[in-house]
């Protein structure tokens, strides 16, 4: 989409332009499309004034039938023009996600039967019915009005053909009429369903963002559907009702009402160009409003599969080499062409809104808001200048393409990076990676993030780890254990696997003990395990997500240079971060390696045997939280909660909100090391909705959701003889350590013997 040839798998910042051959744009391309529909109107038109052919069968329908021919000329020569129109507006809007800048999207055969499968999923409205209600509501407008372009199609290629190859007679026009009745009613009753649910139901994430073009738009759609049955009724009492007509169950009941009206004629011509209109009507605001979304969300859909894994930010150059002056995003032009096309995808629905945690607890952000504020800015400072994704309010005005003219720092640092908003959103718009991009240039170009950040930031860079502990202090865990192997960064890897603690499992002191609950699951399972110990630095994932590129690359190319030169490829993680960060983002880097998420490996160990459950027992009800970074991030919902299931005697419960749905702890995207001034704290409400389940532990996959879901149920002032919280290791472990008190024989027993 941009300058950069998107096509090409080569295409970096830094790349030259490849000479070849001068390729159309895709606004050219949107222009073309609209010419070539026109032209077939036209052609349509003149073949069927000068060839005049006509089918003799009693039972068939005659095009135009009562329509004189000055309003037939027009109708040829107004749709061909509104056609072009149309297309131009659309290529208006192209040529801004032109200005964004390149992003490899192309279709490659690892890539395509995904992207086919995403194609598939928009264009029948799949992803729609994560919400059953909206969904269902949706698909009626949709699918309904694409039958009733269809039997519109097919009318007219009929009336193009020879007599002799004419097919809209007999049995098939019944059938076609039938047809054409039921796609209008299920299309009508679509619109009407869609006013009822905006303007009596009202839900909060739809009323928020209701404007007058909804209105507009509703109705159009819903004068397209009434006049289509109006006008089909005048026609039949009009042509004195033919029996064959009974088929159209809809209008021939209507002309049995009409039929004793006078000039019915008159009432049909009428009708017909009301119904004509009202779709000359709908080609206006198609480009214009947001109904755009019927062209731009299936092919966002088809375009979202990325070159990098899920969980993986945009890859940047070597901050300490690169030409680059500016990072990050604070213009539209920084943004890809990707990520501003999302602004004209959004369908406004509100669903990333409905699970944001920020939002929900009170922050200042909107993960809606991101996207539309981004596309108003680009709208409005396009060449030339467009329509807004969706009607603003005539006091809002942008000067620039800064996209910090609409949105504010707050909202940017209030995102925990849960993408929960991304998940939810049915038509895949990127919204965290928007944020993101905002972040790093926040952060590296104004150095404008929240005061607490800066102590985290000396931490990783002076220390190697957020908290600022001593690196000396990073094996401390391990001084009660027997038989753990810390390493020096020099030393070579001679056991299977390397155990990555990470900063939390290392300083802090509830991790600690996850950390050894799973060293001795380990042992337990016979596993070859090594870990390194001071020689291990934070990943960066901190410094990432909080903007902080430079700090990350530090300490992403001294763990990799320690990895490698230790011959490290196979790595067990506790943290989720860690685990999304050295198996998705160090690539970027250079770093190649097998990571495996302490979730998994127990499950693994659990299935082949090595770790024997036989006998472990917790006469418990346990909730699983899911960890963002490893549900969202990297889809992994099934290890944990298969893990926990291997435990006799316990109940696996959910919270109401759980797999792609559930909420934040609220320590992600570096908030751990910031505080919450605004609203209600999110681990707390997290917390209530655990507590709520009834269960008597509750379970984590991630050293933050633990941090953050144990303070949060302490601060209800439950403690942990009423609810246990702890990591999945540490329930496992207890359940493995009550088999075996279990299994030691009475003492007195052992007395007699």
């Amino acid at each position: 989409m941009s300058a950069t040839d998107t096509s090409t798998d080569a295409a970096t910042a830094d790349d030259e332009p490849v000479p070849g051959p001068k390729r159309l744009q895709p606004h050219q391309i949107s222009v073309l499309i609209g010419i070539l529909i026109a032209l077939v109107v036209v052609v349509s038109g003149i073949a069927a004034s000068t060839l005049q052919w006509h089918d003799d069968s009693p039972i068939q329908r005659e095009v135009f039938g009562g329509i004189p021919g000055a309003v037939k000329f027009a109708f040829y020569v107004i749709l061909p023009i509104m056609f072009i129109f149309g297309s131009v507006m659309f290529a208006n809007r192209v040529r801004n996600w032109e200005r964004g800048g390149p992003d490899r999207r192309s279709i490659t055969p690892r890539n395509a039967k995904k992207r086919m499968e995403r194609l598939r999923a928009g264009l029948y409205m799949q992803t729609l019915m994560r919400d059953p209600a909206a969904g269902v509501m949706h698909s009626m407008i949709y699918f309904g009005f694409l039958v009733l372009l269809a039997v519109t199609s097919i009318l007219e290629i009929n009336h193009q053909l020879p007599p002799e190859a004419k097919f809209l007679h007999g049995g098939v026009y019944e059938a076609f009429s039938f047809v054409g009745d039921l796609g209008g009613v299920v299309f009508t009753a679509g619109v009407i369903w869609a006013i009822v649910r905006r303007y009596i139901q009202r839900p909060y994430r739809i009323r928020i963002k209701t404007k007058p073009e909804h209105a507009v738009i509703l109705g159009v759609l819903l004068t397209i559907g009434v006049t289509g049955f109006l006008t089909e009724g005048f026609r039949i009492a009009a042509e004195d009702m033919p029996y064959f007509e009974k088929w159209s169950f809809i209008g021939y009941p209507l002309a049995l009402a009409f039929e004793n009206l006078g000039s019915l004629d008159g009432w049909h011509e009428a009708m017909w160009i009301i119904h004509v209109l009202s779709f000359v009507a709908f080609l206006v605001i198609l480009p214009v409003t947001m109904l755009r979304h019927i062209f731009t969300s299936p092919l966002n859909m088809y375009l979202s599969e990325k070159d990098r894994p899920k969980g993986a930010m945009k890859a940047m150059p070597n901050l300490m080499e690169t030409e680059l002056e500016s990072f990050g995003a604070y213009r539209v032009e920084d943004f890809t062409w990707k990520q501003l096309l999302d602004t004209d995808a959004c369908t406004m629905c509100g669903r990333c809104t409905a699970v944001c945690p920020a939002h929900a607890t009170g922050k200042p952000l909107d993960p809606r808001e991101i996207v539309l504020k981004t596309g108003e800015v680009m709208a409005a400072t396009g060449n030339p200048v467009v329509s807004p994704p969706i009607g603003v309010d005539g006091e809002i005005k942008v000067s620039a393409d800064l996209i910090f003219e609409r949105i504010t720092p707050e909202e940017v640092w209030a995102c925990t990076s849960c993408k929960a908003c991304d998940e939810n959103c049915p038509v895949n718009i990127e919204i965290l990676d928007k944020v993101l991009d905002m972040r790093r240039y926040l952060t590296l170009m104004e150095s404008d993030f929240p005061t607490e950040l800066g102590t985290a930031f000396r931490g990783m860079e002076n220390s190697g780890n957020p908290w600022g502990m001593s690196q000396s202090e990073r094996g401390d865990w391990a001084k009660d254990l027997e038989g753990i192997k810390i390493l020096d960064g020099g030393d070579p890897l001679t056991a299977e696997y390397l155990y990555w603690v990470g900063c939390a499992g290392s300083f802090d002191d509830k991790n600690q003990k996850v950390t050894q609950a799973i060293a001795k699951l380990l042992m337990r399972a016979e596993v070859s395990f090594s870990v390194l110990g001071p020689a291990e630095h934070c990943t960066g994932d901190p410094a990432r997500r909080s903007g902080n590129e430079y700090i990350f690359q530090m300490l992403a190319m001294q763990n990799i240079e320690t990895l490698d030169s230790m011959g490290v490829r196979k790595i067990i993680t506790q943290c989720p971060h860690c685990f999304n960060t050295l198996g998705n983002e160090y690539p970027q880097l250079g770093g190649h390696y097998e990571v495996v998420h302490h979730s998994q490996f127990l499950e693994e160990l659990i299935e082949s045997g090595r770790l024997d459950m036989t006998g472990a027992h917790l006469e418990d009800r346990i909730v699983y939280h899911d960890a963002c970074y490893l549900g969202r991030h990297n889809d992994i919902y099934t290890a944990p909660r298969n893990t926990l299931g291997s435990i006799k005697g316990i109940e696996v419960v959910e919270a109401p909100r759980n797999g792609t749905k559930s909420m934040c702890c609220g320590a992600g995207g570096a908030r751990m090391w910031m505080e919450e001034h605004i609203g209600k704290n999110i681990n707390v409400e997290r917390s209530q909705e655990l507590l709520a389940t009834g269960a008597d532990r509750i379970a984590t996959a991630c050293p933050y959701c633990y941090i953050m879901v144990d303070d949060g149920v302490k601060a209800q002032g439950v403690e942990d003889d009423q609810v246990k919280v702890g990591d999945i290791a540490i329930h496992l472990l207890e359940a493995l350590e009550n088999a075996e008190s279990t299994a030691q024989p009475p003492m007195s027993q052992i007395v007699e013997s």
